[in-house]
């Protein structure tokens, strides 16, 4: 089968959605298709940029460009899914958050307004005209529901390299690899620090926007022998961080889907997430593969303290993470499936 795939792509910035994208187009491959991938070039602002892109999106004609015939096309991010094809499946792996949950009303300018409105325009013509309408989570598919009245099926997929994790003795330290970013909320993390009552370690690994911050906030409290900051990793040594972890912690703010969560469970390990982080507790059950805990510093702190206090304890609920892991069928087989209708919803 010939498959377009279409995504978007902001220059110069990396992270989990590349690991989506190309994953979901390595799989198709594998079981044979021929796939191409067209990503569109992406800006978060002007707004204008944003609003010319979805009109240039709603000319592509994708059924037969210049004469070649395609028989499926996959669209993962807006505004690609505005896109024509007779054939059209939609994974949504988040909408434009900024105009939907992350939006403010108080603080919207006026050019925001307008394209608050415009991008959910957008998505109520094109998002029910979809053939197939799935999304990358339980989250995101709610959001779905509460902001354009649409049903999509959730559809799990694996982290990148999910063969390859692993579990080794536990080092004493909670890990945080994340794009160092406000939503992230690694500062959480670090404030949690100053209510420990353990020897408990926090290891933050990543590069954001927000690194200078969260060093001042280290240096601030006097945090520097307890927290440490490792920046960008290898995937090499993000492996070996999470197999030697005690614990993940991965407390965002209404995550869609979060790969932090599968890649701790496959390393064994128990995660600590919050109550308003979203995607995580999808898979996090509380007091079983790990905690649930209010979004601030103390309770976070206690469930690390609780951690290092029972590492036994610890251990078995990384391990019964990882049996969950297993038990919910997350693979490219499911998902090449489901995509393209051969199975499921």
């Amino acid at each position: 089968m010939r498959i377009l795939l279409s995504a978007t792509q902001v220059p110069f910035i990396h992270g989990g959605a590349d690991y989506h994208i190309h994953g979901v187009a390595q799989a198709l491959r594998d079981r044979g298709h021929e796939v191409e991938l067209m990503r569109l070039p992406f800006r978060f602002g002007p707004e204008k940029d944003i609003e010319r892109l979805m009109a240039y999106v709603e000319t592509l004609d994708m059924a037969a460009p210049n004469g070649v015939e395609i028989d499926r096309a996959i669209s993962l991010q807006f505004p690609a899914w505005g896109l024509k094809h007779p054939d059209h499946t939609v994974w949504v792996m988040h909408q434009h958050r900024a105009c939907y949950e992350l939006y403010s009303p108080q603080q919207a300018s006026p050019a925001q307004q307008r394209l608050r409105d415009a991008v959910q325009a957008f998505d109520d013509r094109h998002l029910p005209r979809a053939t197939r309408l799935l999304a990358n989570s339980r989250r995101v598919a709610e959001r779905l529901e509460r902001y354009n009245g649409l049903t999509a099926a959730p559809l799990y997929h694996p982290p990148h390299a999910a063969e390859r994790f692993c579990c080794y003795e536990d080092w004493g330290y909670i890990f945080y690899p994340s794009r160092l970013e406000s939503l992230k909320r690694q500062d959480l993390l670090i404030e949690a620090a100053r209510y420990l009552q353990t020897p408990a370690r926090l290891v933050i690994a990543g590069e954001g926007g927000q690194r200078q911050r969260y060093q001042a906030l280290v240096e601030q409290h006097g945090l520097s022998d307890r927290v440490r900051l490792i920046g960008r990793i290898s995937e090499e040594e993000k492996l070996a961080w999470y197999a030697n972890a005690t614990a993940v912690f991965y407390g965002p703010f209404d995550e869609d889907y979060g790969y932090v969560t599968l890649e701790a469970m496959l390393a064994a390990k128990p995660v600590i997430t919050c109550r308003d982080s979203g995607g995580p507790l999808e898979f996090v059950r509380d007091a079983e593969t790990g905690w649930v805990v209010e979004p601030e510093p103390q309770a976070v702190a206690a469930a690390i303290d609780e951690v290092w206090r029972d590492r036994r304890r610890a251990a078995e609920m990384g391990r019964a993470g990882l049996e969950g892991y297993h038990r919910a069928n997350i693979s490219w087989d499911q998902v090449v499936a489901r995509l393209l209708g051969e199975s499921g919803p």
